[in-house]
């Protein structure tokens, strides 16, 4: 039964605390348990503190030697007015000087009768002072101590991590019958704040509403504080609502529990609030509460804002302000920005230097960081993570592990920070045997189960290829055990080595076994690779699943259900995707650029780029890429365009062409069969182009059947990389089309001999939760034997409707017969069949392919659209080719 306890002066509903209803009586009962705990300690009986009652200086002698009172020329006379010493004692503690501390002190001994008010101010000047103990022993030589001594020392165990002896003197001074104050409960509570002690803490907030406390704005905002470090943002706001009265201490409370809780939008809201009240003013904590949230959720304009606000208030010269602003600066401005703030500071602490070198890594300037560090006046734990973390960041991976080690030898404490860091930097190394003696320095720690330490040790095995022991981490541990981390960085392992089966069969296996909780990188990372594979159904659910759990407000996952349903053929799923996204960042605009692409729907491409321009969108260089790659699917009379794109890229975004880019560039030429045009534009290169851009031209020569260039161009791929192993079938493909085919298999012989392998041709499709994947010629299937049976039947059909198979493709010396059945059993042929049988009729078969589509595959899937009235989808290397009674969505540009 849910509990409202009610005052006079206010009324706060208790009703929503996930607790069970408290009796407030029962904490005050001396049969509980917290009442008798050590009660005696401080029960103040006077044989405890003074076995002579009448002997009232027996804390002279610790406290005062004979010379320092002898010197001291005080009076202790009946005269002495006790204004004059408390005035002393506040002289003493803005002077630090204990020794007149304790002369004082010994003056106040000598008076007759106790005076409980001199005492307080005793005990009020040997904390200001530091001197703790002092202070606590002066409380006990009390005969009658009032409230506020009580709640002196209440606050000053709260202070100190003594929580429970504070909650113990709570507990007597009820049982005195001594009345706490507003200080008392503040006290109090500090102490409940400070050991997440909720369950006590409600209960001294049901006395403040009783006792009518809760109009108290100190009170109540040690109770906003107690609920916001417990996560009840609910009852914070319901608090800071029903308060009479505010200070900045009370909207600094609810906008960091809102900042805490990711509510940042709430939390401007709340600051815009408070700007249009008059009687709070911002103070340097607001400004740096949501610095911090502006830096989290990449608020540009809120970041700004904030910053024009504090040069207008004058706190611009606050040190936590400023540290808050290079914070900002990092994640949304330049570098340029976080430099000119830091030398603007007045003052800076070690956390401005380490900021700076957070920068400095952030933008790439590894040298500058270590020029800061190597400056800095003094370095704690957190200099030398931020040094070490931006090594790891920036795949200095020998530069982290030095700093590592120094680390070890000058004594630094080894948080999981760092280790985590320097197992990442040993990750990009790739090198097994550092990666082995790390994995063995970390075991010899001893250190208990952790998660991020472990999902590192998954990470650094599987980029240094021990995959066997990434796997034998990841199972040896406790099915009890939260490893949904670890799960993600196995998943992302198996999906960085080319093993995307068996990531996906993990993550279903782990989530029907136990309650995991998928996170934002486990999300997109299985949407990547349920697009990867085609697995439409599954890219569904899991899209599905972010929508139930508000998940699709994280951008990383937007953004990977947009690559998902573009690599899937869902071109209009993925449009809706991006349009319902809240925020867009970069890479949602290169996802939908790449999902005209893929579909070859060049124009609509340009116009997602003409956006862009309009909004002022600053493209990459995968941006420019993929608008370059838009114009080879458009007319070519828009080949100009591209070529003044192409020139303006390093003078309007800044952004260098590289060999990925004259190679896509060349494609569009080639594809348009300006051969000769491409030629010169590679010969005009500033660098010397890789094999990728002759490749683009080789392309085109070969889409033209242009042997006189495409020879020339042949001749520079294999003097620019001999030994590849894309050379090596390149030179036997050329000797085969040429007929001199004692040439070619001496070049496969060749291949054979120094190991090197051909990519098959792989396809596959996805029927029945499962992936059925085919290669040219295999009878590996369980249902291959009606596979052929209906691929005899479906050719026989075809070359009736016309379809005449082009022998060209087959590279190999055998007779003609030989091959056309060498072309009628490619992989992409086999899946169609499969995909015709196990379909219901009128629904499309969707196959995907790693390489591109053949001449003669293309021809034949376009006749079987006509004889099966089906629609056939086919995703190659080059994008999708939709077959539509005999027409294909790439207009027979098949390349």
């Amino acid at each position: 039964m849910a509990a409202i306890i009610h005052s006079p002066q206010n009324s706060i509903p208790i009703s929503l605390l996930p607790i069970q209803p408290f009796n407030i009586h029962s904490l005050f009962n001396p049969t509980s348990s917290l009442a008798t705990t050590k009660k005696t300690k401080y029960k103040h009986k006077p044989s405890l503190f003074l076995q002579n009652p009448s002997k009232k200086t027996s804390l002279i002698q610790p406290l005062l030697t004979p010379q320092q009172f002898k010197d001291s020329n005080v009076s202790v006379g009946s005269d002495t007015n006790r204004n004059d010493y408390a005035n002393l004692l506040r002289i003493s503690v803005r002077c630090g000087d204990v020794v007149l501390t304790k002369i004082i002190h010994s003056s106040i001994l000598k008076l007759e009768e106790e005076d409980v008010y001199l005492k307080n101010a005793v005990i009020a000047a040997y904390i200001k002072l530091g001197y703790l103990s002092l202070a606590e022993k002066v409380f006990d030589s009390l005969w009658s101590p009032d409230v506020v001594s009580y709640t002196a020392i209440i606050s000053n165990f709260a202070k100190s991590n003594r929580q429970r002896e504070a909650f113990e003197l709570f507990l007597e001074m009820r049982e005195l019958g001594i009345e706490p104050n507003e200080f008392t409960y503040v006290a109090t509570l500090t102490a409940c704040i400070r050991s997440l002690n909720l369950d006590l803490g409600c209960q001294v907030h049901g006395l403040v509403v009783r006792l009518g406390y809760s109009s108290y704005t100190y009170v109540v905002n040690a109770l906003m504080g107690l609920y916001s470090k417990c996560g009840l943002l609910d009852l914070v706001v319901l608090l800071f609502n029903d308060m009479p009265q505010r200070d900045i201490v009370s909207w600094n409370t609810v906008i960091a529990c809102m900042v805490e809780e990711s509510m940042y939008d709430r939390a401007f809201e709340m600051y815009r609030e408070l700007r249009r009240n008059e009687c709070s003013i911002a103070d340097h904590f607001t400004l740096s509460t949501l610095l911090a949230a502006s830096s989290r959720c990449l608020a540009v304009r809120e970041g700004q804002e904030l910053h024009r606000h504090a040069l207008k208030s004058g706190l611009h010269g606050h040190l936590s302000v400023n540290n808050a602003l290079m914070g900002f600066y990092t994640k949304c401005g330049t570098l340029k920005n976080v430099v000119d703030v830091f030398e603007r500071m007045p003052v800076k602490d070690v956390f401005s230097w380490t900021e700076m070198i957070v920068a400095y890594m952030e933008f790439g300037h590894v040298d500058l960081a270590m020029e800061i560090f190597n400056s800095m006046p003094e370095r704690n734990s957190v200099s030398y993570n931020a040094l070490l973390a931006g090594f790891s960041q920036n795949n200095e991976g020998f530069k982290a592990l030095w700093l590592f080690c120094r680390m070890l030898v000058e004594g630094m404490e080894l948080t999981d920070f760092a280790l985590t860091s320097v197992l990442n930097a040993c990750g990009s190394m790739k090198e097994r045997k550092i990666s082995e003696q790390i994995h063995a320095f970390i075991l010899k720690l001893g250190l208990k189960p952790n998660d991020r330490i472990e999902t590192a040790l998954v990470y650094m095995c599987t980029r240094c290829g021990r995959m066997d022991d990434a796997e034998k981490i990841f199972h040896q541990l406790p099915l009890d055990h939260d490893n949904s981390i670890a799960l993600t960085s196995m998943v992302c392992a198996y999906a960085r080595n080319g093993q995307p089966e068996e990531a996906i069969s993990l993550f279903l296996v782990r989530h029907s076994e136990e309650s995991l909780v998928i996170d934002e990188v486990a999300l997109a990372t299985i949407l990547g690779l349920c697009g990867t594979l085609g697995i439409l159904k599954l890219g569904k659910q899991i899209h599905c699943y972010a929508l139930k759990h508000g998940l699709m407000s994280d951008t990383g996952v937007g953004n990977a259900t947009i690559s998902m349903y573009s690599k899937c053929g869902e071109m209009q799923s993925a449009i809706k995707t991006f349009e319902a996204m809240p925020t867009h960042d970069l890479v949602s605009w290169n996802g939908l650029l790449t999902c005209y692409v893929l579909h070859r729907q060049g124009d609509e491409a340009l116009e997602i780029w003409a956006k862009m321009e309009k909004l002022r969108v600053n493209p990459d260089s995968i941006t420019c890429l993929l608008v370059i790659s838009a114009y080879r699917h458009t007319s070519r009379n828009l080949v100009d365009c591209c070529q003044k794109f192409f020139s303006s890229m390093q003078s309007s975004y800044n952004i260098n062409p590289t060999s990925e880019h004259y190679a896509g560039f060349v494609g569009v030429l080639g594809y348009w069969g300006l051969l000769e045009e491409a030629e010169k534009i590679i010969s005009a290169t500033p660098f010397e182009p890789k094999a990728s851009v002759w490749h683009a031209l080789l392309e085109g020569c070969r889409i033209h059947a242009n042997e006189i260039i495409g020879k020339r161009v042949m001749k520079n791929i294999l003097s620019i990389v001999p030994q590849d192993p894309s050379t090596f079938i390149l030179k036997s493909n050329l000797y085969s089309a040429s007929g001199r085919w004692q040439c070619s298999e001496f070049v496969r012989a060749e291949m054979r001999e120094k190991g090197f392998r051909k990519l098959p041709a792989r396809s596959w499709i996805i029927f029945g939760d499962k992936i059925h994947s085919f290669f040219a010629r295999d009878k590996l299937h369980s249902q291959s034997k009606d596979i052929y049976s209906g691929l005899q039947i479906l050719i026989l059909e075809c070359l009736k409707a016309g379809y005449v198979p082009d022998t060209s493709f087959v590279l190999h010396e055998v007779e003609e017969h030989q091959k056309k059945d060498f072309l009628f059993y490619h992989s992409a042929k086999l899946a169609v069949t499969f995909g015709l049988l196990m379909t219901r009729p009128g629904r499309p078969v969707r196959v995907m392919k790693n390489v591109l589509l053949c001449g003669d595959c293309h021809t034949f899937f376009k006749y079987v659209s006509v004889v099966t009235k089906r629609d056939i989808h086919v995703r190659d290397a080059s994008g999708f080719h939709h077959f539509v009674y005999g027409n294909c969505s790439c207009r027979d540009n098949w390349c």
